[in-house]
């Protein structure tokens, strides 16, 4: 095992539901109705508790006497390596439903792959946090559907959150090269296989909300490898300004 390649391999896995988490944690006080607050709310609490787990392993295995806190708070944009899509504003509703869903179908496809990983503390994560992750996929499937499939306006804004999000999901799907011993060796995915499951599964309920799936085309990418969208640093800077301005200070 090399420590180097498995701490980035761990980043990108818990990165990817800390910059979720805390983007589904803006709607906290903010839903359209009180039901939906508290859903939003369980839901970001479960990626930022997944997110803990990976980084609290990605720290043992880097060695470098970094806490998961420590990662969460005190790098800087270039060091995260979540996907793109997950930084993106919030936007509306159908933003964020469109998003939770597209990730979501790509979450529980990628913990059930390391679910099987030879590494048990991350085959144990990746078992626990499908669980969660599978209810985050049925809820906002639901909410795509029920808002593809309402009203003219619901619908309209509903497809334009597909068809600004779509160009970001390719991103999921690219292989990092840096991962191929650890993925021959058995401890992680390649995320390039769930592709095929991904697209069958999306395209279902796509169609069943009566929305258009956009055609192939160019992808954004970057993020694997720390090239982000300036909507990281504005998201950092919120997320890191209390741990940074109380330096060693523990909750």
């Amino acid at each position: 095992m090399a420590p180097a390649a498995l701490f980035t391999a761990l980043c990108r896995v818990g990165d990817d539901r800390l910059i979720l988490g805390h983007r589904t944690s803006e709607w906290c006080g903010h839903a359209p109705i009180l039901e939906e607050d508290i859903a939003l709310a369980n839901i970001a609490l479960d990626l930022i508790g997944q997110a803990t787990l990976v980084l609290q392993y990605a720290s043992a295995v880097e060695g470098a006497g970094r806490t998961e806190d420590a990662l969460a708070y005190f790098r800087e944009a270039v060091e995260f390596r979540n996907a793109m899509l997950c930084e993106l504003p919030r936007g509306d509703f159908g933003v964020t439903t469109v998003r939770q869903f597209l990730h979501g179908v790509f979450s529980v496809l990628q913990w059930d792959a390391l679910s099987r990983s030879v590494d048990p503390t991350i085959s144990g994560i990746a078992a626990k946090a499908l669980k969660e992750s599978r209810y985050h996929v049925r809820h906002a499937g639901e909410w795509v559907i029920r808002l593809g499939d309402g009203t003219a306006e619901s619908h309209a804004r509903t497809q334009a959150a597909v068809d600004a999000l779509w160009p970001y999901t390719g991103e999921l799907f690219m292989q990092p090269t840096d991962e191929a011993d650890l993925v021959a060796g058995g401890l992680t995915a390649d995320v390039s296989l769930l592709a095929p499951a991904w697209q069958q599964q999306v395209r279902d309920v796509l169609a069943r909300a009566t929305l258009q799936v956009p055609g192939d085309g160019w992808m954004h990418r970057g993020g694997r490898d720390g090239r982000h969208t300036e909507h990281l640093g504005h998201l950092l800077a919120e997320m890191q300004i209390v741990a940074r301005s109380h330096p060693g200070a523990q909750w």
